[in-house]
């Protein structure tokens, strides 16, 4: 789940790098230089944002990326990276068919077979819809903080009919329509009543009865890192909500899942248990659900793991498995 403030924050791009973007919203990043082969995988990896999310925000020069500095820092060290751009706020198939339309592009710019794909918050239950319609094109899939079982946030939105109605004024028809446009993309649907109702947990357990997955545990383990399709699985999150005090975007919605869910137990929007995906690799990081992605411009705890740098050492993760 990504929350309006994403979409107020405009700083500049201090990644050195390029991107170029199609007329599906797929962007290709592309380093100006290559300092190691440490992040070159065998497949493409394709990035896909949360609710809210987008791919850029103002130009090159002075914009703001979902997933800040991070693509740029994975084509200096190798990696064939790609960002999707799906609807700031539309349900998990529709999504899901959009990000599908920008794989096959991949596919056919790269000539490659499969993709990695990387998933934040509701792009985690939308890069698994990619492989429920199309194991073939997958090596792997992993949810950084995804809403793999909902977030109670969206159930308790979906219950606030006054919450609902003010979310829907200001988030369907204000800022999601102003992300779109600034993505050059304004013809992308969307609907906030779709959106909360796919990463709610009632909404994220009728999909998963759906599509079952030996990935997805059934505790809080964790599930199947190979399932028998072959496809590989992989997952992180947070358990912070407050990491910077200037970072007041992040701190202000990062209070909305311990009101839900009357626990910290959680990086501020999903629950740590809902997030688990294959193997876990850690779900306790001193992050909050923006920091996950490097949001907003870098600001983090300071003792808090650098999110570059674990994109990057995932990367190389899926390297040695020969991903």
């Amino acid at each position: 789940m990504k929350l309006t403030m994403n979409a107020l924050g405009i700083g500049l791009i201090i990644g050195l790098g390029t991107m170029s973007a199609s007329a599906s919203g797929l962007q290709k990043v592309s380093a100006n230089y290559v300092s190691s082969d440490y992040a070159k995988t065998k497949y493409p990896i394709v990035f896909n944002h949360g609710m809210f999310g987008f791919t850029r925000l103002g130009t090159q020069s002075f914009g703001m990326d979902y997933f800040y500095q991070i693509l740029p820092d994975l084509a200096r060290n190798g990696a064939n990276v790609y960002a999707t751009q799906v609807s700031p706020l539309e349900s998990t198939e529709v999504r899901g068919e959009q990000l599908l339309q920008q794989v096959d592009e991949v596919l056919a710019l790269t000539g490659s077979s499969k993709v990695n794909l990387i998933g934040h918050s509701h792009g985690g239950p939308t890069i698994r819809y990619i492989e429920i319609v199309a194991p073939q094109k997958v090596a792997s899939l992993t949810a950084v903080a995804g809403t793999i079982k909902g977030s109670k946030v969206a159930d308790d939105l979906l219950a606030n009919q006054a919450a609902s109605s003010v979310m829907t004024v200001l988030g369907q028809y204000l800022i999601a329509p102003i992300i779109t446009i600034l993505e050059g993309n304004p013809s992308l649907s969307n609907s906030l009543d779709r959106s909360l109702k796919s990463i709610s947990e009632k909404g994220s357990t009728e999909f998963n009865n759906k599509y079952p997955s030996a990935a997805i545990p059934t505790d809080c383990g964790q599930g199947q890192k190979v399932t028998t399709n072959g496809v590989y699985h992989y997952s992180w999150t947070g358990t912070a909500q407050i990491t910077n005090l200037f970072d007041i975007a992040d701190t202000a919605i990062s209070q909305l899942a311990p009101l839900s869910y009357k626990n910290k137990d959680n990086d501020g929007l999903v629950s740590r248990c809902n997030t688990h995906f294959g193997q876990v690799i850690r779900d306790n990081y001193n992050q909050s659900h923006l920091d996950e992605v490097n949001l907003i411009l870098g600001l983090k705890g300071l003792f808090a793991p650098d999110p570059v740098v674990l994109f990057r050492q995932h990367a190389n993760r899926l390297k040695l498995e020969g991903l």
